[in-house]
């Protein structure tokens, strides 16, 4: 056991920068570095692939940041899911890291990240073997199976040289990176669905704005009116989320030994951030994929396709159907409106255990707020300065703050998903928090350092 110790607490990994604070274009550098990198590694192809008996699923695509049939299949796939894992075995107590201690806490570190590997070649190995990818006449497997792990660990190393050599976390920007992409695809691309050019041909176009513009010239009211609502929900779920992530409750602090000098320290109504719905719904995209995969290898015991929509089985509920196009289209039925109350009651609920996990495995509980705030010198006006009185008072804010906000993000991602906005519901609010928040640390931390033309920009 003590060997096994070792090997946790000494995987390789990318070391960190010297100095305490990087400044902003070292960081951005090596954020477009390794952004760049995704976007062209998620456009070559594996070598020696089928790409005829290649499964495509776009919900796991936009979620876990993968591109099927490349090098960047699994996406962040498996290093989500062994977060997922790692962090109900340690909130099951399973396994117990002492979290409060440095070395706790890099032995969590260093078990997640064995975590990761071991499912980056799990992942590959069940993909290729259960037929979700097929290499081609005469390829070994294990071509194919190479090449993914060799994906997943780039992956693995891209998101620890953005967390320690960037902004934010390699998982997060990928998946606006992802996003993105699908936006502007889904609202621009003069293209048809099978790649051609859509004016002229006689197909309509991807983009919903060149379908809404050609759906009022030609006087189409229904396809105008869908187009429109894609449009449409794409920015309500945008502006819900900014008012969202904005909502917060200030607590009122002193400094100790300074008599009435204090501040707020602001406690966010989201206070988990996008954490919950990235595991909640990365979590419910794996298990679309093995259902796909188990298809194809002709065991549907988790359910059945059609043209890449579940269509039975446990994966059909655990689908959102598009609810507002077939109001529109008036072909709602009374399955679809179960469906969509399980789908959302599943969110929420998944959305608040990973959140009440995330704050004991992240530092983020009332215990190790009340710490920091000690070792700052603050105190809350009119109480003891005692850790134990503040923790106490803390979690009269955090606990009800953590179970609410889970909750609520869990109801507005899957609200978010039933509306039909151009990318999926989930993704959009995740690609907005993630922006949000990415411009708040940025804000705080490099508003000095940066471009004077990017600090205008950003109200500097």
């Amino acid at each position: 056991m003590g060997a096994f110790k070792n090997l946790l607490l000494n995987l390789p990994e990318i070391k960190g920068p010297t100095q305490k604070h990087l400044p902003f274009k070292e960081k951005l550098k090596w954020t477009l570095i390794c952004l760049v990198a995704f976007f062209i590694l998620s456009n070559i192809a594996l070598y020696g692939l089928d790409p005829s008996r290649t499964i495509q699923f776009e919900q796991l695509a936009l979620i876990l940041a993968a591109n099927i049939g490349t090098v960047m299949t699994l996406g962040i796939g498996p290093i989500v899911t062994a977060s997922i894992i790692m962090q109900l075995l340690n909130g099951s107590g399973i396994l117990k890291f002492d979290l409060a201690t440095q070395d706790g806490r890099k032995l969590f570190q260093g078990s997640q990240k064995f975590a990761s590997i071991v499912m980056i070649i799990v992942e590959a190995v069940i993909m290729v073997l259960l037929g979700g990818l097929v290499p081609q006449a005469g390829f070994s497997p294990l071509i194919i199976i190479s090449q993914l792990f060799l994906g997943g660990l780039v992956v693995l190393m891209m998101d620890e040289i953005i967390q320690k050599w960037g902004f934010g976390s390699g998982i997060s920007l990928f998946i606006v990176a992802g996003v993105a992409t699908e936006l502007i695809v889904r609202a621009f691309s003069p293209l048809s669905a099978s790649g051609a050019w859509a004016f002229g041909s006689g197909q309509p176009p991807v983009g919903k704005v060149w379908v809404l513009i050609i759906s009022l010239l030609n006087r189409n009211p229904s396809e105008a009116a869908l187009a429109l609502f894609a449009i449409a929900a794409t920015l309500v779920v945008l502006a819900i989320s900014v008012y969202a992530q904005a909502m917060k409750v200030e607590i009122p602090l002193s400094f100790g030994r300074i008599r009435g000098h204090g501040i707020r320290w602001p406690l966010k109504f989201l206070y988990t951030s996008n954490i919950p719905v990235i595991l909640i719904a990365a979590l419910l995209a794996n298990i679309q994929l093995w259902a796909k995969v188990l298809e194809g290898a002709g065991k549907p015991i988790l359910g059945t396709f059609s043209g890449g929509v579940p269509v039975s089985g446990l994966v059909s509920w655990l689908n959102p159907p598009r609810i507002i196009d077939k109001i529109l289209a008036s072909s709602i039925t009374g399955i679809d409106i179960m469906q969509a109350i399980v789908y959302i009651v599943i969110m929420m609920v998944g959305a608040l255990i990973f959140s009440l996990l995330w704050v004991q495995t992240s530092g983020m509980d009332a215990n190790s707020q009340a710490r920091q705030m000690m070792s700052s010198g603050l105190q809350i006006p009119g109480f003891r300065k005692d850790v134990r009185v503040m923790e106490q008072l803390l979690s009269r804010y955090i606990t009800p703050l953590t179970a609410m906000g889970g909750l609520a993000i869990g109801l507005l991602a899957s609200v978010a998903d039933l509306m039909g906005a151009l990318a999926a519901g989930t993704s959009i609010l995740l690609s907005v928090m993630i922006v949000y928040q990415l411009y708040e640390m940025i804000a705080q931390q490099h508003m000095m350092d940066m471009y004077p033309g990017l600090r205008k920009m950003m109200g500097g």
